[in-house]
């Protein structure tokens, strides 16, 4: 196993926090990829904030954690193994050279080195975590999108299971925050992280999504968890004492 291919927080509590796209890092001898390497400080090549906001809640509920510790750009962590955009040769406008001829064997490489590694470690924190284990995953989103600006500060994510996101965007929206319901992306996506290892576990499981310039520096994202702790708090006491 390559254990390069994540960090991992230790913890006791029932909670696994996920960040699948907590780098902006690439192995040595790439190149940027053929990029610019300013890029590699945007949002094609990392979720700015979102991994400091995930090791500060792994460390307030003295959860264990998961972050990826290479760039989307390498390899795409939240995309099932057998999905095309698992190596993506364009993001938003950019072709990135470094993957534009990636072929099946380089794909099933970086599968083999970065992809199965993390999520065999995932698997083996729920098996040794049981069943009372909840799943969240940490993303983040930019401010605008192609120039529209967007409202939202948090969008709450998720597939069929609902048990966590519902409470959680009724305690956000209750605590004053601007709350997209599966926006601006959606959580129904199959073979994805959650997909895989919540969906597929029937564990409860939510991907939160926060807006970066909240969170663009570490003492913002440190500020943001502050904040979201409470609240996910009663969202996870709402879970398991559902209102009638």
């Amino acid at each position: 196993m390559t254990e390069s291919a994540f960090e991992a927080v230790s913890g006791t509590g029932s909670i696994l926090f996920l960040c699948d796209h907590a780098s902006n890092a690439l192995p040595a001898g790439l190149d940027h990829l053929g990029l610019d390497p300013a890029l590699f400080a945007t949002h094609i090549a990392y979720d700015i904030g979102a991994a400091q906001v995930t090791r500060a809640l792994a460390a307030a509920y003295s959860a264990p954690a998961l972050l990826g510790v290479w760039s989307r750009l390498l390899i795409d962590l939240n995309r099932g193994a057998d999905d095309p955009t698992i190596v993506m040769k364009l993001s938003d406008g950019s072709l990135i050279p470094g993957n534009r001829h990636a072929g099946p064997d380089e794909i099933a490489r970086r599968i083999e080195a970065f992809h199965a590694p993390y999520h065999a470690a995932i698997t083996r924190e729920l098996d040794r975590m049981g069943p009372d284990a909840v799943v969240i995953s940490m993303h983040s989103f930019t401010p605008s999108w192609k120039t529209v600006p967007r409202k939202w500060e948090f969008g709450v994510l998720y597939d069929r299971d609902t048990r966590l996101a519902v409470p959680l965007m009724r305690r956000l929206e209750q605590a004053g925050f601007t709350v997209g319901d599966n926006e601006p992306y959606t959580g129904a996506l199959e073979g994805d992280t959650l997909y895989k290892h919540g969906t597929q576990r029937g564990l409860p499981h939510v991907l939160i999504e926060m807006r970066q310039d909240l969170i663009a520096t570490p003492a913002m994202a440190q500020e943001f968890a502050a904040r979201l702790k409470p609240v996910l708090d009663m969202a996870l006491a709402d879970m398991k004492n559902p209102q009638e």
